[in-house]
């Protein structure tokens, strides 16, 4: 009944004047009854329903409010789509913590900007300091200091390097040529076995060079190993600890331009007026080649003993190696079997066994 009322109300026209008032209020005496029964006899806000299948749908999925717990929401009177959630302290709260991250995330990435920036200024200026310093020296304009002794020892390396190196290249070639000749002499030994076996009027023949070239084969082999390690060792002194040594006196020279450049700075900076901008810089400066000049002298010795502890080693390495070169091709050129095997257990050096280079069956499969 209350439905059928709101209907009729809704559909009937209520006109009204300027004043607001109702001009056939008389008339309308039984709509304003009855719309005052239904404002007395409709529905609790407590006991409010949610129809959540639309105005006019049936009564499956109705909600009581009375089930819903949780924060009070308060309802505008003018808009009842409008509802505010009171403020509990947590969001207040969250805020402030989300703002205070992201105010730490922004301060530490700005830190390694800075930071980052700082290095690429130190090194821009130290580039340019040193790349100024490099073209003075070469048109003969800037000073440079040079250790006489120190500049003629590094040069006697460099040299030395150098005809290690050439020698280095020719014993390889002569391990490539010499192998090749092995090979070849392991298979003419196997051919004149089998014509041997298959030539009974020159079986004797055959068999006298088959036995000849297996025997240099085998000397051939003997004496691969003592070259082999000959070039080991000649490998390792040029391109390990000669190399090593270079590699410092590389960067004893970037060193000593660097010293050489704010060096040249101070001087620079001490030939100019003396007010108090000048001098915060001039003490800078000072800082900086005080700092430049420890690094210079450390490498510096650092240099002086490699090369002295480099010449000992040299010396050590190439007299053992030479001897075992000396007495292995002497002794196998020789026919001295027996002396060219002597040679090898002098220096320890062991032979891997036919086949030991190819690999076991468990590294094929």
């Amino acid at each position: 009944m209350a439905d059928s009322m709101m209907s009729k109300a809704a559909t009937m026209e209520i006109p009204i004047n300027s004043n607001g008032d109702s001009r056939n209020l008389a008339e309308d005496d039984s709509l304003e009854q009855d719309l005052q029964q239904v404002m007395v006899s409709g529905p609790n806000l407590n006991e409010t329903s949610i129809v959540s299948g639309g105005y006019g749908g049936t009564t499956e999925g109705i909600i009581p409010t009375s089930s819903i717990k949780g924060p009070v929401v308060r309802v505008n009177n003018d808009f009842l789509g409008n509802r505010r959630i009171p403020n509990d302290g947590q969001g207040s709260s969250m805020h402030h913590a989300s703002s205070n991250s992201s105010m730490t995330a922004e301060e530490s990435t700005r830190g390694v900007a800075v930071e980052k920036f700082d290095i690429m200024k130190k090194w821009g200026l130290n580039t340019y300091k040193c790349t100024k310093q490099m073209i003075s020296e070469r048109f003969g304009r800037g000073a440079r200091t040079v250790d006489l002794e120190l500049e003629a020892q590094i040069e006697v390396l460099r040299e030395t390097k150098r005809k290690y190196e050439n020698v280095l290249h020719l014993a390889r070639a002569l391990t490539n040529h010499f192998y090749s000749m092995v090979q070849t002499q392991h298979a003419l030994g196997d051919t004149f076995a089998d014509l041997s076996q298959k030539s009974p009027e020159l079986r004797d023949e055959f068999g006298y060079n088959a036995e000849t070239q297996k025997l240099l084969c085998k000397n051939g082999e003997t004496l691969l190993g003592a070259i082999n390690f000959f070039v080991s060792s000649i490998n390792t002194l040029v391109n390990k600890t000669m190399e090593d040594t270079l590699m410092t006196i590389k960067m004893y020279e970037n060193a000593r331009l660097e010293f050489d450049a704010y060096r040249a700075d101070l001087e620079e900076l001490n030939m100019g007026p003396r007010d108090a901008v000048t001098m915060a810089r001039i003490e800078a400066a000072q800082q900086q080649y005080q700092i430049h000049k420890d690094k210079y002298e450390r490498l510096r010795s650092d240099v002086t003993i490699k090369l002295k502890f480099l010449e000992e080693n040299k010396v050590k390495v190439m007299h053992k190696q030479l001897l075992l070169f000396h007495n292995a091709i002497s002794a196998y050129f020789a026919g001295n079997q027996q002396q060219l095997e002597q040679t090898l257990k002098q220096f320890n050096i062991k032979l891997k066994p036919p086949g030991a280079d190819k690999p076991s069956w468990l590294e094929e499969q």
